[in-house]
């Protein structure tokens, strides 16, 4: 009986996971150190923690026998403990935070960037692996460290090509919305999942405007499709009070234009907005609203806070504003949160013109590296994703997606002569990269089938090479080198099959004298070519 034939296995990506080639990877390093450059000028250093943590470390899922991998992958370590890989890049600081506490400096300034991974559905746009970039301050109890941070965000966008105008750093503070809620009756852990759907609620008014966060407060929103999406319940009194905490930006800008006695926006052709003073004022509105509460009241004095140093850094034209608005999902935010929101529009997977919206958010969490001590530590933090910004950077026309010059190729005429071949690639190779500094120049032997010469020029032009070493029988003999400038490879490679018919349509290349322990006229004329734009004739 014959032996079954092994089954082939299908090639496939697992869902919500990607495949990124080198024009990806090198777009992405390029993005990277810009925003490592920014950091590092507010003195951030690079830490690194591992892709597992034990589950009960991230705190945000903890999984049970039934199930292990809610919301994170995790697997079962041999002493009977689970671990996860890393939900975020906040958790793991905290912990490793706190197993260091005592030799750190406080505060404690560190960026990582790395992959975390959610055990989720994907869809489109949504993958259970993306790429985060964060930097957090542990350690510094005011909020000038929270400012200095929403600063630095608008720094980093303008570092990567980012106008002003077409971005915004929204700050708000969730001690005014935990006022908010206390205020309306919604405090206390028995009201944990009402308190939930009206921040998920005012967390819509972007999308759907006021009245649409109206209804999502009250009884329900039907949407266009006839889905109906179930409200908070709240009573009339209860509505308006959340919705003029909401709206606090917009009386605090419409103060500011009937103070100037202008009737007209600046869209409508009236004066630019004093967004210092839409900043104050919008501050001075929510204390003035959350005067019963405690936590609310204190949280609209470090709006009032913040929105000075914004002003007085200069930061105060429009790049960051209070917006009491902003809603971050995680639990564990304790004070101002942030988040960087991109004003410009993009045509989805759908054909659909829409905003693109936040590319990172963050804000203060003085309670989750206490969870590993005995005492209070305080932290604020920003997190940029990476890949979804890295999609908003391609639509602007500012990611660098340009393909680098591909190496210079020595082709192989004789395969008996490898060794010469090899030579004259480390020849070329110290002596293009003899500046550590400048890019690397890469020098390679084709190591493919060398049969049919068209077959190498083929493949040089697929690399991009700027050009090719060729060196027959006869050049050897005349103490010779052909340096091919490939401008004309992809043509000229289409009519050329095989070495016979390469000798006949080689006139007119650039022929050099080559000695191997004088090679300096073949690294000359490489370096010719290198010189030209882009490595090309």
């Amino acid at each position: 009986m014959a032996a079954k034939k092994p089954k082939r296995v299908t090639a496939r990506v697992p869902r919500g996971f990607v495949d990124r080639d080198a024009s990806d990877l090198r777009a992405q390093d390029g993005m990277l150190a810009k925003i490592r450059r920014v950091y590092e000028t507010y003195g951030f250093e690079p830490v690194e923690t591992p892709v597992f943590e034990y589950t009960d470390a991230l705190g945000k899922f903890l999984p049970d026998s039934d199930r292990p991998n809610e919301g994170v992958f995790s697997i079962e370590d041999d002493d009977e403990q689970w671990m996860s890989l890393r939900y975020d890049l906040t958790a793991p600081l905290a912990r490793y935070v706190a197993e260091n506490y005592e030799t750190l400096p406080k505060p404690y300034r560190s960026y990582r960037a790395g992959y975390v991974f959610r055990n989720e559905k994907p869809g489109p746009g949504r993958f259970r692996q993306f790429m985060q970039f964060d930097a957090d301050i542990v350690g510094a109890p005011n909020v000038s460290a929270d400012a200095e941070m929403a600063m630095m965000m608008a720094d980093t966008m303008e570092a990567l090509g980012i106008p002003r105008g077409q971005y915004v750093i929204r700050v708000n503070n969730r001690k005014v919305l935990d006022g908010v809620l206390e205020a309306i009756g919604l405090g206390g852990e028995e009201n944990a999942g009402r308190r939930l759907t009206v921040l998920r609620a005012i967390d819509k008014l972007d999308k759907f405007g006021v009245e649409g966060v109206r209804l999502l407060l009250g009884e329900g929103r039907k949407d266009e499709s006839g889905d109906f999406t179930p409200g908070a319940g709240l009573g009339e009194d209860e509505l308006k009070q959340v919705l003029h905490v909401i709206e606090a930006r917009h009386a605090g800008k419409m103060r500011v234009f009937a103070y100037s006695g202008a009737e007209k926006s600046a869209g409508d052709g009236g004066p630019p907005p004093n967004e210092a003073e839409i900043n104050r004022n919008t501050a001075g509105f929510l204390s003035a609203i959350l005067m019963s509460s405690t936590d609310g009241r204190d949280g609209a004095l470090e709006l009032l806070q913040l929105a000075q140093t914004f002003e007085d850094a200069g930061y105060a034209d429009g790049r960051i504003q209070i917006d009491p608005s902003v809603v971050r999902g995680l639990e564990y935010y304790t004070g101002p949160v942030f988040e960087a929101e991109l004003l410009f529009d993009v045509t989805n997977e759908k054909g659909e013109v829409v905003r693109f919206g936040s590319v990172g958010g963050g804000g203060r969490y003085d309670g989750l590296v206490s969870r590993f001590m005995s005492q209070p530590v305080p932290a604020t933090g920003f997190s940029i994703g990476v890949s979804r910004l890295m999609t908003a950077l391609k639509n602007l026309g500012r990611l660098e997606t340009s393909e680098r010059t591909g190496p210079v190729v020595v082709t192989v005429m004789d395969r008996d002569r490898m060794a010469d071949y090899q030579a004259m690639a480390t020849t070329l190779r110290n002596a293009l990269n003899d500046d550590p500094a400048a890019p690397p120049v890469p020098v390679e032997v084709f190591q493919g089938n060398p049969k049919q010469f068209g077959k190498q020029l083929q493949y040089a032009d697929r690399r991009n090479a700027p050009c090719v070493i060729i060196q027959g029988g006869d050049e050897k003999a005349a103490g010779k080198v052909q340096v091919k400038d490939l401008a004309l490879g992809k043509e000229m490679s289409a009519q050329i099959t095989d070495n016979a018919e390469w000798r006949e349509a080689r006139a007119g290349q650039e022929m050099v004298d080559y000695d191997p322990a004088n090679p300096e006229a073949m690294i000359a004329a490489v370096r010719d070519i290198l010189a030209r734009p882009s490595g090309r004739a």
